[in-house]
């Protein structure tokens, strides 16, 4: 099948898949992989899960769509239990991980106006990466995905992630908001200092700014916590997810509490499809699910003996640079490019990626069994030291 009426941002592809089950994926050609990836973070409880493909298909035969003019039941119930479990106060719905960190740039924003304050202005990390929108890509602490979209909107600085001073150093008297990721997962798989995100809640609370997680990737118990800042014993005041929200279905949400939970008020933001009763029903399905079965505590234990492994098998390998990792979010940084392992790895039936070029990156299910997580491992060690 020609993919020649695509546009092509995704640049070559060789691959069709066409069936998912459990952790493993199949292409056109009856190939089966391994996904040591997740669709990227997003299919937490794997492919055909049960639980979320009987909710998509009861939901489809009552209502798929309404508007959000009406109540709707299971964005009410997903409301719900995500509030419930986050400790934040409301959540708006949208249809992407890029849209959330819009309704929260847009809360900071008006925060700022209430303040008085014209030009509001929000501090973001080097590195970071938190959607291709106009206002996320500026939000963004990568140049490169940046070139060729300037001008780009106003109002944001880029310091050092990990590092309180620089973020002193660069605030304003219209510094409004603080942005981050718990753990940076396009930067790297960047795992800050244990005490990083205490150290930035202290400061806007000292400061009256807004503390926003974007948990887009860490989020839905990637790490081993529901949210990566549980981790920590905090709350912020905005925190955004997506990915793993829906286990596929195209779902977001910005969660808000405090100062931050009434800012957004009729007329202020919208969505079309945000929150429509299929991705709702889905996005409770995967929710209860993973609460349920308590895959949080599955994932870090997954992690951490993944983690173990690899550096007992990679210690003595000179072009390793670093393995570093939360729950089921793994980077293994090497000293020089390293994208040619994808396709290696591809050949060898798991499916891995490569980030910020020198790092490889893994965001395997929370269901894979040991064995799997031992397979994942040993493709990997056996493609680093080959």
């Amino acid at each position: 099948m020609s993919d020649s009426a695509l546009m092509n941002t995704y640049g070559e592809r060789t691959t069709t898949l066409v069936k998912g089950d459990g952790a493993y994926l199949w292409d056109s050609e009856g190939n089966r992989y391994l996904d040591a990836l997740s669709g990227i973070a997003v299919c937490g409880l794997g492919y055909n899960h049960p639980a979320v493909t009987r909710a998509i298909a009861e939901q489809a035969e009552k209502l798929i769509h309404c508007s959000n003019l009406y109540l709707i039941e299971p964005q009410q119930a997903l409301g719900q239990i995500l509030v419930d479990t986050s400790g934040m106060e409301k959540v708006f719905f949208s249809n992407s991980g890029a849209e959330a960190n819009e309704a929260a740039l847009k809360i900071a924003r008006k925060f700022g106006q209430q303040k008085g304050i014209s030009h509001p202005h929000v501090i973001t990390a080097d590195r970071s990466f938190h959607g291709r929108t106009m206002a996320t890509l500026s939000a963004t602490g990568n140049t490169k995905v940046k070139q060729g979209f300037e001008p780009l909107v106003e109002g944001f600085s880029h310091v050092p992630y990990n590092d309180v001073d620089a973020i002193k150093a660069a605030a304003t008297a219209n510094t409004v908001a603080i942005m981050v990721e718990p753990v940076q997962g396009e930067g790297g798989v960047n795992v800050p200092a244990p005490d990083y995100l205490n150290a930035l809640r202290e400061l806007c609370d000292s400061n009256d700014w807004l503390l926003i997680l974007d948990e887009i990737q860490t989020g839905n118990g990637r790490t081993g916590r529901f949210f990566a800042y549980q981790h920590n014993n905090i709350l912020p005041d905005v925190v955004t997810t997506a990915k793993g929200l829906g286990n596929g279905v195209p779902i977001g949400a910005c969660l808000a509490r405090g100062k931050a939970a009434e800012i957004l008020q009729p007329g202020n933001h919208g969505s079309t499809f945000g929150g429509n009763p299929l991705v709702c029903n889905a996005g409770l399905a995967a929710t209860k699910t993973l609460l349920e079965q308590d895959l949080m505590t599955r994932a870090a234990a997954l992690g951490e003996m993944m983690l173990t492994q690899f550096r007992e098998t990679l210690s003595d390998v000179a072009c390793v640079v670093d393995i570093r990792g939360k729950g089921l979010m793994i980077g293994i940084e090497l000293d020089q490019p390293c994208g040619d392992l994808v396709a290696q790895a591809k050949q060898k039936g798991v499916l891995i990626n490569v980030t910020a070029g020198n790092t490889i990156r893994l965001l395997p299910p929370l269901i894979i069994s040991d064995e799997q997580a031992r397979t994942i491992v040993d493709t990997v060690v056996d493609l680093i030291k080959q």
